[in-house]
């Protein structure tokens, strides 16, 4: 039965191979997710290996953070907004687990993240998770717990409010608008003296992460934030750099 199984699933990559979620080529018989093209481009920030990085610069002033890395850099026309928009809206929730994986094994070899007790997907409202049919930063944060050794929770932060999708939201001072007062935090017992490794995606102005961290912060007086995210917007990154020069 083994047997048959093995070839028919053979025959089927045979005439639908697997594709790399990247560029969209064919993978080779022995690799089994991004192709080694895109594994060897990727522009990996290697932000997890500094306390002081671009990234945890751009909370600097609005929230207390531990630390806060992304992966990977991207831009609009980049070849990564396709896998970014894939795991996002096309339903393949499980390239977003298998890059939260390898994300957690940067997090955990740069020692930065060892204090973490639990991580934190940034959580949908009910109704966008309905209509989506799951949470991506949810899949994020269990590839990176697992790869740390920790539990991921999804109960005490909440969406409370629906809103508008930020990438529907292009001015700045909207996107902040639009996400003042949505998140509430339950139980707040479990989060007490905790170091929280908040997760989401796509990191841009900062303002859902922040807004996130201030509502835990406001409610588990005792809690540590840390911020790790995929993807971080290289536009973004560059207003943060040239306000910080200038200052």
């Amino acid at each position: 039965m083994d047997i048959l199984i093995r070839y028919a699933t053979e025959i089927f990559h045979l005439f639908f191979p697997e594709r790399c979620p990247a560029c969209g080529k064919a993978l080779p018989e022995s690799v089994s997710f991004l192709c080694p093209s895109c594994q060897w481009e990727i522009p990996l920030t290697e932000y997890c290996f500094e306390h002081d990085n671009p990234v945890a610069r751009k909370f600097w002033g609005m929230i207390p953070i531990e630390e806060a890395s992304s992966m990977f850099f991207f831009s609009s026309h980049g070849l990564y907004r396709n896998l970014i928009h894939r795991f996002k809206y096309r339903g393949q929730w499980n390239i977003c687990k298998r890059m939260g994986i390898w994300f957690g094994k940067e997090l955990r070899k740069s020692g930065l993240y060892n204090t973490v007790d639990v991580v934190i997907p940034v959580p949908l409202h009910p109704r966008r998770l309905f209509h989506r049919g799951y949470n991506q930063s949810e899949y994020l944060a269990q590839g990176i717990a697992e790869s740390l050794g920790k539990q991921t929770e999804t109960h005490c932060l909440i969406r409370k409010r629906y809103n508008r999708s930020q990438t529907k939201t292009h001015n700045r001072k909207d996107r902040w608008e639009n996400v003042v007062g949505i998140f509430a935090v339950r139980h707040p017992e479990k989060l007490e003296g905790k170091h929280i490794l908040l997760v989401d995606d796509v990191l841009t102005t900062g303002s859902t992460l922040t807004v996130c961290a201030e509502t835990l912060l406001k409610h588990v007086t005792s809690c540590r934030i840390s911020i790790a995210t995929l993807a971080v917007s290289s536009y973004e990154l560059s207003r943060v750099e040239q306000k910080n020069s200038l200052m």
